[in-house]
């Protein structure tokens, strides 16, 4: 295709065809028509199918979700691309009658306290009343309130920040099992510049971290949001999810991009990117094929980059990035076959407990959407960055170790109409301290050395739905801008 000074439209390639990827191919392609800018887009995917992490299963009634099961709702990225793809009436919350959540501790479940903002305290009565934590953890807690903050802007890890305001009791049975769940990794490394920076922030601007949180400040990375973004019939809700599924995220995605003339490549793994002077690359694909790019998004696993960018050292920097590998098991159960009441949303366990399971979460009643009436949809998790034993068991045994587990924790001994289990190998990126220095030292070195390619994706900034479109987003205006100079000079 060619623009109307005759010369061919600038090309945009996307590698990687997850929630990243889709997004910087999507907003690319509006951004381009914005500024009445031709741009030719190709996304390719290695695998078969589109999505990434993100799948849902149909069946029968139920909507199973195998990777991710929702998002943050104050998260604006997110809300925005469902506006204009049309989902936003989609869009469904919580259910309200489910505000319970538990944790395990001593092998009996506790009701998780009001006032918990992040796995930490902002309520000093609901938490003194809980049994989670002893007196002991309770006044070393309190003292939060009195100790100075932490001079100096150097990174730490988010359990040594947590232990340092609260202490290890509120830490190891409150807040690990609930932060560290979203990235299956251990606290004790995880950076807290790359995972929860709002929490150095409120230490700075209140000194004490309950009092900062509890005045809205851990609400996202950058402060306190409102609910103004969100659609009012979804409003009141802390996760959304959509009424067919988050899948139904990436059909729309796919089915928009196709039709604005986007060439979507599946099955066809890239073996290189080799930058060209002057800016742009040659993508190489695995069966010898070349494409020519003005400019390049890598929407990939981090640790893939070094191999696909030999031309960029820094590239390097997360090879051995570590991920953790995670597994999902779903059992279905005819409603009138349980006798135990499931008055909540479900469980997150302490490593300290030493479970097979880290949470379970009883999805029927938390979203309503998920299966028929006469049915309870159960999704236990399973594995972390330090306990791995599922990987080497079949799935019958997988099946039946959860199986156990359920029966033990609450009381359901019945078996199963149906089981499910996703095994997801390398899916959780570990941001460990001195992170962000990488991702910054990567971005240097692409804007010098390979002009035009861009890295966006879970294993940098962020590994939420919400994130991933934020860094799409961004990366489909920086390679739009990129190109549009080109073109220009």
């Amino acid at each position: 295709m060619e623009n109307e000074r005759g010369k061919a439209d600038p090309h945009l390639v996307v590698i990687g065809g997850g929630i990243t990827g889709l997004t910087t191919a999507f907003y690319a392609i509006r951004q381009a028509k914005a500024e009445g800018l031709g741009l030719k887009v190709t996304l390719i995917e290695g695998s078969e199918r589109l999505g990434g992490k993100i799948r849902t299963m149909r069946r029968d009634g139920f909507v199973i979700e195998r990777g991710p099961d929702s998002f943050l709702a104050r998260k604006r990225p997110i809300i925005d691309l469902s506006r204009e793809l049309g989902l936003a009436e989609e869009l469904v919350t919580l259910n309200p009658a489910t505000k319970k959540t538990y944790i395990l501790r001593g092998g009996k479940l506790h009701r998780i306290p009001p006032g918990l903002v992040l796995g930490v305290p902002t309520e000093w009565k609901p938490f003194v009343t809980s049994g989670l934590i002893g007196l002991s953890g309770k006044l070393r807690a309190a003292l939060d309130w009195v100790l100075p903050a932490a001079r100096g802007d150097a990174d730490e890890s988010l359990g040594g920040f947590l232990r340092r305001r609260l202490g290890d009791q509120v830490v190891d049975f409150v807040a690990e099992p609930l932060l560290s769940g979203i990235y299956a990794g251990d606290a004790d490394k995880l950076s807290l510049l790359a995972t929860f920076p709002q929490f150095r922030a409120a230490e700075r601007k209140y000194r004490s971290l309950m009092i900062g949180l509890g005045r809205g400040a851990g609400a996202t990375r950058s402060g306190a949001a409102g609910e103004d973004h969100i659609p009012p019939h979804a409003r009141g809700s802390a996760f959304l999810s959509y009424r067919r599924g988050l899948s139904a995220l990436v059909e729309r995605l796919s089915e928009t991009l196709q039709a604005e003339g986007a060439v979507l490549l599946t099955g066809e793994p890239v073996r290189a990117v080799t930058p060209e002077r002057g800016g742009g690359a040659v993508v190489t694909l695995a069966n010898g094929d070349a494409l020519l790019a003005d400019a390049v998004a890598v929407t990939t696993p981090v640790s893939a980059l070094g191999e696909l960018l030999q031309g960029v050292p820094e590239a390097s920097l997360f090879r051995d990035m570590a991920y953790a590998s995670v597994a999902n098991v779903v059992l279905g159960y005819r409603r009138d076959a349980i006798r135990v009441p499931l008055d909540g949303a479900g469980f997150v366990i302490p490593r300290t407990e030493g479970r097979f399971i880290t949470a379970c979460t009883w999805t029927s009643e938390k979203w309503l959407h998920t299966a028929p009436r006469e049915n309870v949809l159960i999704r236990c998790y399973v594995g972390r960055i330090d306990d791995e034993r599922w990987r080497t068991m079949d799935d019958a045994a997988l099946g039946a170790a959860v199986k156990r587990e359920v029966a033990e924790l609450i009381g359901i001994d019945v078996e199963p109409e149906f089981l499910d289990i996703t095994r997801l190998e390398k899916s959780m990126p570990q941001y460990e301290v001195g992170h962000l220095d990488k991702v910054r030292a990567l971005r240097d070195a692409l804007m010098k050395k390979a002009p035009g390619v861009f890295a966006a994706g879970a294993g940098f900034e962020g590994v939420g739905l919400p994130d991933c479109i934020h860094q799409g987003k961004q990366a489909a205006e920086q390679a739009v801008a990129f190109t549009r100079r080109r073109s220009e000079a």
